[in-house]
């Protein structure tokens, strides 16, 4: 993360190398590490602030993967169906044709790394309130950790359904050494009371160091009420509660004018970008422009050029005429000047995503400190629209003010007045257009059970719409498997259905 990377530059830097030792582990058979903890290491404010900080850590396991691009972040967006990615990628051409299994890399990525992140979460919550320091610190800091425990459950619960829920520090002869699952109702009152705790905490509503916000906590839990109110809970009175718990973040972040600004360095934390993964070079650096630049073709100054998330033509085709997100280099592109040879324009013959793009790494030494966002301002006005036309049985005027003023920006013509239905898909569809390829549209697909259909310009049932590809979602992906080696070491964990 970011917390202002210079101050904190040599802690964080020994955390990022200590970090992946433990995500490396299977969380399940990790070493006791509780005399270390309770006995020599919360002891003081700054030794509570650095273990916090070493929590965030665990946040970059979306962008970790082989050089074939099996990053979490890239499979979970695969599984939307609106991707090709590299041919030399067997797992990831397995996600596309529906052909994966239970030993994909990326599964068990996401578990041991969010299990890690969840332990030590647990771990500052039971030993953060023995220490002698500044109250509102401690409770900030505290806020941190049931946020970002928050945060890793809610990924857990969405992509493998029941999951073992675990809210205290595990020892060696602990019961929860091998747990069982537990229910879905069961893990999202957790998130929600973890949320809770974190909106009580006195954090700030804002924060542009790159630590959780309250902004930050009122997007995610209204994106968590939001998922709650559709399958597999269907709880609809949800829908306003999504709708009240945003609210407010809607006047406290501002667009952008710009479409540059979400992916430079200028403007990290700042402006619409709520919450994000940040990077420095020289402490933490990501491949992502690598990973979404069309396969060896020479733009930007990088070692790499792997294709492993590039959009179908389809899909970008999908947008409306004249919208400015589909316009050279705005969300993507589809040509630049060749690396050391700015006179020589490549052609791509492809879409690739500009969105992603860094320019700072490209035109210098290939080392990107790309942030990777996770929350921003669109998704909390959409999460708002729909929820309040769901809540209300027709669109509010704030519900179509949010969607005119993303339109707006895209120098799209505002909508009028429109039913229930009309609004929900026109909602959906924004989704789809503004937050494409940041990992949300598996997440509705699985809330929704409906598919974007590209080339009708339509919703259609998840299991009987063919995408682009001519792909029709399997029932068993509306979760991802259990990974194997998990069940391997747990006999207590059961296989999802059809894995």
């Amino acid at each position: 993360m970011k917390f202002n990377l210079k101050k904190y530059r040599v802690g964080l830097l020994l955390l990022i190398l200590v970090a992946p030792l433990g995500s490396c582990r299977k969380y399940l058979d990790e070493e006791n590490k509780g005399n270390f903890v309770k006995d020599n290491y919360f002891t003081s404010a700054s030794q509570a602030q650095t273990f916090v900080n070493g929590i965030y850590t665990s946040l970059y396991m979306f962008q970790n993967g082989d050089a074939y691009g099996e990053s979490p972040f890239i499979t979970i967006e695969l599984f939307a169906g609106h991707t090709t990615s590299l041919g030399q990628s067997v797992n990831n051409r397995a996600v596309i044709t529906q052909t994966t299994s239970s030993v994909n890399p990326g599964f068990q990525t996401v578990w041991a790394n969010s299990y890690n992140a969840i332990s030590n979460a647990n771990i500052a919550i039971a030993n953060i309130p023995k220490i002698s320091m500044d109250d509102a610190a401690k409770k900030r800091l505290l806020g941190e950790a049931y946020f970002l425990r928050a945060f890793f459950y809610y990924h857990l619960v969405r992509l493998y359904g029941d999951v073992p829920l675990i809210t205290e520090p595990v020892a060696i002869n602990s019961e929860n050494l091998y747990p069982t699952r537990t229910p879905i109702a069961d893990v999202y009152a957790q998130i929600v009371t973890d949320l809770q705790a974190a909106k009580a905490s006195g954090m700030a509503e804002k924060d542009e160091t790159g630590r959780a916000s309250l902004g930050a906590v009122r997007t995610l839990l209204g994106s968590v009420y939001l998922t709650m109110a559709g399958f597999p809970l269907n709880k609809p009175e949800n829908y306003a509660l999504a709708a009240q718990e945003v609210l407010p973040v809607l006047s406290q972040y501002t667009l952008f004018d710009k479409y540059d600004y979400l992916h430079d360095n200028a403007h990290k934390n700042t402006g619409e970008l709520i919450f994000q993964i940040n990077y420095l070079v020289g402490v933490r650096e990501n491949a992502i422009p690598q990973l979404t630049l069309p396969f060896n073709l020479q733009v930007g100054a990088y070692g790499d050029h792997l294709g492993a998330m590039i959009p179908t033509n389809e899909f970008v085709a999908s947008y409306p005429a004249g919208d400015l997100r589909t316009q050279e280099r705005q969300f993507y592109f589809s040509s630049y000047p060749k690396d050391k040879d700015p006179g020589t324009i490549i052609q791509f013959g492809e879409h690739a995503l500009y969105k992603y793009f860094h320019v700072e790494s490209a035109l210098g030494n290939g080392k990107s400190d790309e942030n990777y966002t996770l929350l921003r301002l669109p998704e909390a006005m959409l999460i708002y629209a729909e929820a309040s036309n769901e809540a209300e049985g027709s669109p509010n005027a704030t519900a179509i003010a949010q969607l005119n003023k993303i339109r707006a920006r895209a120098q799209l013509a505002p909508i009028g007045a429109l039913s229930k239905q009309a609004f929900r898909e026109e909602v959906w569809r924004e989704r789809y257009h503004e937050l494409a390829y940041e990992d949300k549209s598996y997440f509705d697909i699985q809330r929704t059970h409906k598919v974007y259909d590209v080339k009708n310009n339509t919703f259609g049932e998840a299991t009987s719409t063919p995408n682009e590809q001519g792909v029709t979602m399997k029932q068993q992906y509306y979760l991802w498997a259990i990974p194997q080696r998990e069940i391997n070491t747990n006999t207590k964990l059961t296989q999802n259905p059809g894995w």
